[in-house]
Formats: structure tokens, C-alpha cells, sequence
């Protein structure tokens, strides 16, 4: 199939982007890692459509996008439910499906998880930077970057023939909750904590805060009477590290945070509970749980 297939951004939703699996290698240059927060679900999307895992997928989130398509393809959607509609009808997440020209796809507001991933078979021909496609949203905005999206956007794939209809087990597609424990192991400065501020770190329960982002999670409550043990130099994080501000408030950092930090790290999360994050709304809970990696 030769012909390019359009997508048509009518909505953009509240805050949808194109993402990949992110940067590396340079993080010494003070940018991002990016790439999608739930990385499962978009290497799930992925090969529902027969691409490679780490393609480009639309990321939503909260509140998904409105769509239109020139052209003939397939598509799948995987990760929170934002109820997705093609030509007025419900669709189902975690399968293949055939669009054709003049097919409207509409999603809503999340009513689980909050993130949804749109897979579209085929080769991208979106905006590259630095090996990603990823969105670069905490930099200086410029048309030779990836940015968020916005409404009336459009972009193309060349899409390959049509490949066959697949399904993903419905045993293993997530489940979303309200609330989580979270696994985490020690960070570089969990030793300069006291032992009533790592007793309260782990027995609270913490609450997702509105002014989480794709930079990082801010949450509710905070160690009771903490103050810092002593002025820590700026090091390097990763995504998934725990800081704690001099406030005692807990921040996990994200895709999309700066390099480098000055508060403590008191924590980091396992790799596969970032995926759970990713799907996490405001308000939800969550409470960590101290593991090992040995063994």
C-alpha cells in the first residue's frame, strides 16, 4: 500500500503527544529521557498493529483526542479507558482494527487508568530528534523539535498492506485501581534519613496531587516534623526516583524531568512500576514497599 495515510487532529484532547520508547545517551546535555510513561501498553499497541515495539504511538491523557482519517490503515488502542468511539460506535481497546477514509475516532474522558496509547500501523512521518520521536515538553518550544499537540494538527503514516486481526488476551490487559502499593528500593541518600521519617515514608499513604505532570508526580502528606539533614549537591536521577523537599513532601520524578536534582533521593521505583504510575489519576493513593533486588 503506497498511498500515505492522514490523521487529522480535530481535538487534541488535553494533553496528547507522540512518544516512543525516549532519548538516551544524552542526559550529560541536560535533556530528558522522554519516551511513553507506560511503556508496556505501548509496546502492546504496537504489536497489535504489527510494528516494531519501540514505533511511535499517540500518548493521551485525561481527556483523549478527536480524530479524523484520510486514507486506509489499522490502529489499536491500548492502556486507560477513554471510552474510544469510531463513527459514533464504542470500540474495544486491546485488538486490531480497520479504519478507512473519512472514519472519525473519538475519545473521552478516562474513566479508568489515565493514559491511552493509539498505535497506527506503518512507518511515521512525524517530527525526529536526537534518535526519538518523543514530544520535548520542557524545553524550548522550536518546529524542529517533537511538541504536545494541539488542535487541527495533522501527520502521516505509510502504512503497510493490511496485516491480520489480532487480539491480546484479556487475562493479561490491565486491571486499574484507585489505589497501589508501590515497590521502591533505597536511593543514593536513604542513609541520611532518620529513622522516623523512613518509618512515616513507608507506613503513609500518600495521594496523587493535581499538579502531577510527565515531569514528575507531587504528592500529598509529607514526613511529619522532617527537616533536612544537610545542603545536597545537584546529582543525577532517573525516572522513577524519589525525592523528598524540604517541605517533607515526596516528588517522583518522570519521563520528562530535568536531569539533575538537589533534594534527596530517598528512593527509586522499580521499572515495572513505572507502568502502574503512568496510569495513576489526582487523588488516587498509593503507599511504598521497601524491596530488594538481590536474589
Amino acid at each position: 500500500m503506497s498511498d500515505l495515510l492522514k490523521v487529522h487532529l480535530k481535538k487534541a484532547g488535553l494533553y496528547t503527544s507522540v512518544q516512543d520508547k525516549g532519548r538516551f545517551g544524552v542526559q550529560d546535555q541536560g535533556i530528558p529521557f522522554g519516551g511513553a510513561l507506560d511503556k508496556h501498553s505501548m509496546c502492546t499497541a504496537n504489536s497489535l498493529v504489527g510494528n516494531l515495539s519501540d514505533n511511535p504511538v499517540l500518548e493521551m491523557t485525561m481527556v483523549g483526542a478527536q480524530m479524523t482519517f484520510e486514507g486506509t490503515g489499522q490502529i489499536a488502542i491500548t492502556g486507560g479507558d477513554m471510552q474510544p468511539m469510531l463513527n459514533g460506535v464504542s470500540v474495544d481497546s486491546y485488538c486490531t482494527i480497520h479504519i478507512t477514509s473519512g472514519d472519525e475516532l473519538v475519545f473521552q474522558h478516562a474513566v479508568s487508568g489515565c493514559r491511552t496509547y493509539l498505535a497506527i500501523g506503518g512507518t511515521w512521518q512525524t517530527t525526529q530528534w536526537l534518535g526519538s520521536f518523543s514530544a520535548v515538553s520542557n524545553l524550548m518550544s522550536s518546529d524542529k523539535l517533537p511538541s504536545i499537540l494541539q488542535d487541527g494538527d495533522s501527520f502521516h503514516v505509510s502504512p503497510p498492506e493490511l496485516g491480520e486481526i489480532k487480539t491480546y488476551p484479556i487475562s493479561k490487559r490491565p486491571i486499574f485501581s484507585s489505589c497501589y502499593i508501590i515497590r521502591v528500593v533505597t536511593g543514593p541518600e536513604f542513609g541520611i534519613f532518620k529513622l522516623p521519617d523512613i518509618e512515616a515514608f513507608f507506613q503513609q499513604i500518600f495521594i496523587i496531587d493535581t499538579a502531577s505532570n510527565r515531569m514528575g508526580y507531587r504528592l500529598k502528606g509529607q514526613l511529619p516534623n522532617y527537616s533536612p539533614v544537610r545542603e545536597e549537591m545537584s546529582s543525577g536521577i532517573v525516572i522513577g526516583t524519589v525525592q523528598i523537599t524540604n517541605a517533607g513532601q515526596p516528588i517522583i520524578l518522570m519521563a520528562d524531568a530535568q536531569t539533575t536534582g538537589g533534594y534527596p533521593r530517598i528512593a527509586n521505583v522499580l521499572t515495572d512500576d513505572l507502568d502502574i504510575l503512568a496510569q495513576m489519576q489526582p487523588g488516587n493513593e498509593l503507599k511504598f514497599m521497601l524491596v530488594s533486588l538481590e536474589g
